[in-house]
């Protein structure tokens, strides 16, 4: 399955991270390394939450303890609880987004889409440029197209960048999603993907969207202001 491709694939991209890397960009612009862990870490929770309930919630729960003291670990364990959950539980045909029942492979094929992307987004800002593997990059460029056209994507998504003619499958991918396959030049994508997917049928649980600066820390910290800016209604 694209999904647990695409978890193992990030999964592997996280333990290259090391705390000194956390302040430093990534190819979502006004996203540094730990703000993106952050937001990845909600995605996988609202895939386990979709994968053992059949229901995901627009309201988070309380983020996990260590996330702020070791957000690489909290996402590698995430990541394998998830891929658990998938072996250990028989596919649904419908996921419920808040009450919007929502086909659930359409669901999977935007986390897979989601999750790989991010897992190179995060290995670009550790400098070590590990591709999407072809085969799973290959099968994401294949249904892409469908879930993010190439027109009508400000504000949430960028257009897509020219890839050369003998760039692999992954560099096409990300070039499609409009990430410069530059790893020192930041892509002009403004940040994760987010619940701005709603508008091609693709929900996602996150207040802010492609083209706009993150969410400023409130009282209650970074993980407070991440959570509650990790969900929002759906319109």
């Amino acid at each position: 399955m694209l999904l647990d491709q695409a978890v193992s694939y990030a999964a592997r991209s996280v333990l290259d991270v090391t705390p000194a890397l956390l302040p430093r960009p990534t190819p979502c612009q006004g996203w540094n390394l730990d703000m993106l862990l952050r937001h990845a870490s909600d995605s996988l929770a609202a895939l386990h939450e979709g994968t053992v309930t059949g229901h995901v919630g627009l309201i988070p729960t309380a983020p996990d303890r260590d996330l702020a003291a070791s957000p690489a670990r909290v996402i590698w364990e995430q990541a394998h609880r998830l891929l658990a959950a998938r072996a250990a539980t028989d596919r649904r045909e419908l996921l419920n987004i808040g009450d919007l029942p929502l086909p659930a492979i359409a669901i999977e094929c935007a986390g897979a889409i989601e999750i790989a992307v991010h897992g190179w987004d995060i290995s670009q800002a550790c400098g070590q440029g590990r591709p999407i593997p072809d085969a799973l990059a290959s099968s994401l460029l294949a249904i892409a197209p469908l879930l993010i056209p190439e027109t009508g994507r400000p504000p949430l998504f960028s257009p897509p960048v020219t890839a050369r003619a003998q760039a692999s499958p992954g560099n096409r991918l990300v070039a499609f999603l409009g990430r410069k396959l530059s790893a020192s030049a930041p892509s002009q994508i403004g940040g994760p993907f987010t619940k701005g997917w709603m508008t091609t049928g693709l929900p996602w649980r996150s207040r802010h969207h492609e083209g706009s600066p993150p969410p400023e820390p409130e009282a209650g910290g970074a993980d407070s202001a991440h959570g509650s800016a990790a969900r929002s209604a759906i319109a």
